[in-house]
């Protein structure tokens, strides 16, 4: 399974930081940089799963107002960078290469059902849920008990072994500040694995893959590589 070869490098948002984020030639270029995974965010709206991370359109498109406020052909009609349009996940599926795993992030409401049923219909795809929204997540688990799942933490409050534990994650995915080394070793101790956001910096990816870590998501793959972290090229 791809989410299994570490290191793991994941392409934010496709390659976020070389090509607009979260848009068809953004994962295209991840694809090419050779990542091992890349994450996305989805929305629910009117019937599809659309792929963008906000929940305004201000800073990715050039419209206003919420994504849960569009229907989908004013959604559509926006450009989200270099003149395309916000993506449907099934178009991202659509380009997904053999190998090449997908990391979803839950966004807004109602979208833990959808993205379900989603799921269930690309069985071949190497899929990871995760979110920030814990309760989501727990909706989408007592749907799919069988897909893996990782809670998204920023910071290390709380008792997220427990909450990984009611989710039965397969793996958690922590901020570059809640991953101290002996979170990354407790993890491990817990048989989770442990995916790093944001790394853009091959030192400090370096450094956390030594500490332990699973592989890190950057917006950069074109120089944080499975290769540069010391793994296959």
């Amino acid at each position: 399974m791809t989410f299994e070869r570490a290191p793991v490098v994941i392409g934010h948002r496709g390659a976020a930081g070389l090509v607009a984020e979260n848009t068809l030639p953004s994962f295209r270029r991840a694809f090419a940089c050779g990542v091992g995974a890349v994450e996305l965010d989805v929305y629910a709206l009117a019937g599809q799963l659309v792929v963008i991370h906000d929940e305004t359109l201000d800073r990715t498109t050039d419209g206003t107002g919420t994504v849960m406020g569009q229907t989908l052909e004013s959604l559509r009609a926006l450009d989200a960078g270099g003149g395309w349009p916000v993506p449907y996940l099934e178009e991202v599926v659509a380009e997904l290469p053999a190998g090449v795993g997908l990391n979803v992030e839950l966004k807004g409401p109602g979208t833990a059902a959808p993205v379900a049923d989603f799921v269930a219909r690309f069985p071949d795809v190497d899929w990871l849920i995760s979110s920030f929204d814990h309760a989501a997540l727990a909706d989408f688990r007592a749907r799919d008990t069988a897909s893996r799942v990782a809670p998204l933490f920023s910071r290390w409050r709380g008792d997220p072994w427990r909450t990984a534990a009611a989710l039965s994650a397969w793996a958690v995915n922590l901020s570059v500040r809640a991953a101290a080394p002996e979170h990354l070793r407790a993890a491990r101790e817990r048989g989770l694995r442990t995916f790093v956001y944001t790394v853009n910096d091959l030192d400090t990816a370096r450094r956390l893959i030594d500490e332990g870590a699973t592989g890190v998501f950057t917006d950069y793959p074109d120089r944080i590589t499975a290769a540069a972290l010391g793994g296959p090229g």
